[in-house]
Order: structure tokens, then sequence, then C-alpha cells
């Protein structure tokens, strides 16, 4: 009875952090930028502006710029769970959460839940825009649905990694930095808006180790052959390595802290 009491009130408190930390990005402008204004300024901004230059019109550019935009979006939201954290940190307002009768780790479960809820909206948002804008895959919706949760499988697996980030950084300021040139980085130098055979060849090298390029790969290839593909498997073992390096690492700085 004891276990089951435990496990329902660790169920409730991490409920509970997700919910506050849900208000938080709501009230945010920074955050509710990243999950819902970004992806829609990006995926009009891009379209319009360079999908007569690189496809001849926007309609051809389409199946390459929307997933794109959506692992760009997902590393943006996914950025967001290290700086909220140290933001938490710095305010002391974990040391008023270690005071409550509440589970220990529901604090950091609770954000990291958030995040899955984050990446929803996010790729929601994304999807949504690019079908308004004349998007209309092969596969259908269903692989739709698929190459969605595939992509927030992903977001989830690195938000990991910025969580730990933001429990070993100094200050808020350091997580958001890193985090934006790392979004840059690994979005740009991918196949992510071009060709990669456009690319200079020390360019397609570098982009042949960016993993994103693998993920963008992956949601194209479900979304044209209606399938699960090698690289889509390839993905899914690889952020489930993510989980398993960076979760317990992250539990550790965690309760470090």
């Amino acid at each position: 009875m004891e276990v089951k009491t435990h496990r329902g009130s660790l169920v409730m408190n991490t409920a509970t952090m997700a919910y506050r930390n849900l208000l938080k990005t709501v009230h945010n402008p920074d955050r509710f930028m990243d999950v819902v204004i970004q992806p829609i300024l990006f995926m009009l901004m891009f379209g319009y502006l360079f999908g007569g230059a690189i496809a001849g019109g926007v309609q051809a550019y389409l199946p390459t710029i929307v997933p794109g935009i959506l692992i760009q979006t997902m590393l943006s939201a996914a950025s967001g769970s290290g700086s909220q954290i140290r933001e938490d940190l710095d305010s002391g307002v974990f040391d008023r959460f270690k005071s409550l009768p509440m589970a220990h780790i529901a604090p950091l479960a609770g954000q990291l839940f958030a995040d899955v809820l984050r990446l929803v909206i996010a790729a929601v948002t994304a999807l949504t825009t690019g079908y308004v804008m004349g998007w209309r895959p092969a596969a259908g919706l269903g692989w739709v649905i698929v190459s969605g949760a595939l992509a927030i499988f992903t977001g989830w697996a690195l938000s990991w990694v910025f969580a730990l980030l933001g429990l070993l950084a100094k200050n808020a300021t350091t997580v958001q930095s890193f985090s934006l040139i790392t979004m840059l980085v690994l979005s740009f130098i991918s196949n992510a808006f071009i060709p990669l055979k456009s690319l200079p060849k020390f360019m397609q090298f570098m982009a042949g180790l960016n993993p994103v390029t693998y993920v963008i790969t992956a949601i194209r290839q479900i979304l044209a052959t209606g399938s699960l593909t090698n690289t889509a498997l390839l993905v899914i073992l690889f952020g489930s390595g993510i989980v398993l390096v960076f979760a317990p690492l992250t539990v550790w700085a965690y309760n470090r802290n």
C-alpha cells in the first residue's frame, strides 16, 4: 500500500510540475515563440523567400522545407529545457520545492514531461503551417503522425542533453547562448534547407557527420515511401542511446545540485 501511495504521489507531483512548466511557457514570450511563433514564421519566411530560388517554387520546396523546419523547431523547443532548469536553480525555487512534501525527483521529471507536451505543440504547429501552405505528403496522414512522433522522440532525447547542460552551467545566459549556437549549427550545416550536393565538399562531409541530417532524411523517406526505413531505425537507436547515456548523468547532476 505504501508503494502504491508513493507511486501515486510521484505521478501527481510530476503532473503538477509539468503543468507549472507549461504555464511558464505560455506566459513567457521567449518560450511561447519557440514552440508556436518560430515554426510559423520560419516556414513562411523560408518557403516564400527561398522556395523559388532553391526549388523553382514554393510547392516544389515544401517537401524539403517542412521536415527541415520541423526538426529545427524540435531543437529550439528542446533547448529551452536547459535554460528553464537553470533559471529555476538560480531563482532558488528548487530549494523551496525541497522543503515541500513532494517527491524529490518530481521537479526534474515534470520539466522533462512538459518538454514532451511542448514538443508536441511545436510539431503540430510546424506540420499544420506546411499543410496550410499547400504541403501534401504522398504517404498520408498516418505516416505524417509517425514522422512527427519520430521528430518528437528525437527532440525529447536531446532535451536530456540540454537539461544536463542547465544543471551544470553557471547561469541561464550561458545555456541560452550555447543552445542557440548548437541549434543554428545543427540545422544549417545539414540537409534541412538545401540539397547536400549543392554544398562544397568539406561542408558535405560535415553535414554527413551531423545527426540532424539523418533525422531529416528519415522523415523525408517516411513521408515519401510510407514505411520505416533503415535510416529511421538508426535514428531510433541513436535517440535511445542518448537517453540511456544522458538520463543517468542528468539525474546525477540533479541530485548533486
